[in-house]
């Protein structure tokens, strides 16, 4: 099963009652707790400081290089290759989804966290949504309540390409930004990262508000089928994930990240709606003042400041939902304000 972790969870295979649970090399316990979900605990615990790192991936069924590199994560921790000294939950999320080689089914699985599955008991996603909230709790209800000691790394891969090819979004909790999640994200060769002022639904703010952890969402590279992705390009990524479970030290040489603030998003309200810019267009592309960006009806969304950045901009969203998020550079201000 740990071998080859993917395989298994698309196989839709579970272990027997008795196979649920064993240890590894190392000494490393391992326990299958559900539908692409392992736990691995290393032979010894630190103590009451000991860190616990919830790395997920497969949210999105087609974001296929990260799901591919924790299913070579857990292949290693179980065979010695890579190091733990920390708690580890690797979750693979929508499963459904990878196995059908797509999004989602019926609903983004990323907009139903923080009890928002409620809303939509009818929806394929919304079961899953409230298991892995309900496994992440539990998980994080048993960790240490020390700074730091708490971390969710939920990676992703974008639909377009971006002028930051690899990126991170922090969600909004209204708690003070912390210096070690941008010094890994340093670690993590991320260019850019992008600061939520709202609250969400992602599975990263669940983690975040609900069980107080560090949280990040990575995007990586784009959307590949499985097979078609050149791992090469995500190695510090990866790297870095090994790093923090190893409990290993970062490169501080290196620059910390851009910062870019949400400061507004466009809303699809109906059917009309349009945005008004190729469909191609990059993340992170720069607008000057007085552009008009989307039109829905009397609805109009211009461009404000002297320069704003468009973010995940899709105008086939349902009404009602998020068309793209507008940023503003901010990183000096941010880099001083770190905790």
């Amino acid at each position: 099963m740990l071998d080859d972790f993917l395989a298994f969870t698309l196989a839709g295979s579970r272990p027997a009652d008795d196979a649920r649970e064993g240890v590894g090399a190392n000494g490393v316990r391992w326990t299958w707790i559900d539908d692409g979900v392992v736990q691995f605990e290393p032979a010894a615990l630190s103590g009451a400081e000991t860190r616990s790192v919830l790395a997920s991936a497969g949210v999105h069924g087609d974001e296929t290089a990260p799901i591919e590199l924790m299913s070579f994560l857990v292949r290693d921790i179980a065979q010695g290759s890579a190091a733990l000294t920390c708690r580890l939950l690797v979750i693979l999320g929508n499963v459904q989804a990878m196995r059908d080689s797509c999004r989602y089914i019926d609903d983004d699985l990323n907009r139903l966290f923080s009890g928002r599955h409620a809303q939509l008991p009818d929806s394929h996603e919304a079961p899953r949504a409230a298991a892995l909230e309900r496994i992440a709790k539990q998980f994080f209800d048993a960790a240490s309540d020390a700074p730091g000691a708490r971390w969710h790394v939920d990676l992703h891969t974008a639909i377009r390409g971006s002028v930051f090819e690899q990126f991170a979004l922090l969600p909004h909790t209204g708690a003070p930004l912390s210096r070690a999640m941008f010094e890994w994200l340093r670690d993590a060769r991320i260019s850019a990262v992008l600061l939520h002022t709202t609250k969400g639904n992602t599975y990263s703010h669940f983690t975040a508000e609900t069980c107080g952890a560090d949280a990040c969402t990575l995007e990586l590279g784009k959307v590949r089928p499985f097979g078609q992705n050149d791992l090469s390009r995500f190695a510090s990524a990866d790297a870095a994930l090994r790093q923090l479970i190893a409990g290993e030290p970062g490169d501080a040489s290196l620059p910390l990240p851009r910062v870019f603030t949400v400061i507004d998003q466009i809303t699809k309200q109906s059917d009309a709606f349009e945005l008004l810019f190729a469909k191609d267009v990059a993340n992170f592309t720069a607008f000057e003042r007085d552009t008009v960006l989307a039109r829905d009806g009397d609805y109009r969304y211009v461009v404000r400041h002297d320069e704003e950045r468009i973010v995940f901009p899709n105008a086939t969203v349902k009404p009602g939902l998020r068309a793209g998020l507008l940023v503003v550079e901010t990183t000096d201000q941010t880099h001083s304000e770190l905790m």
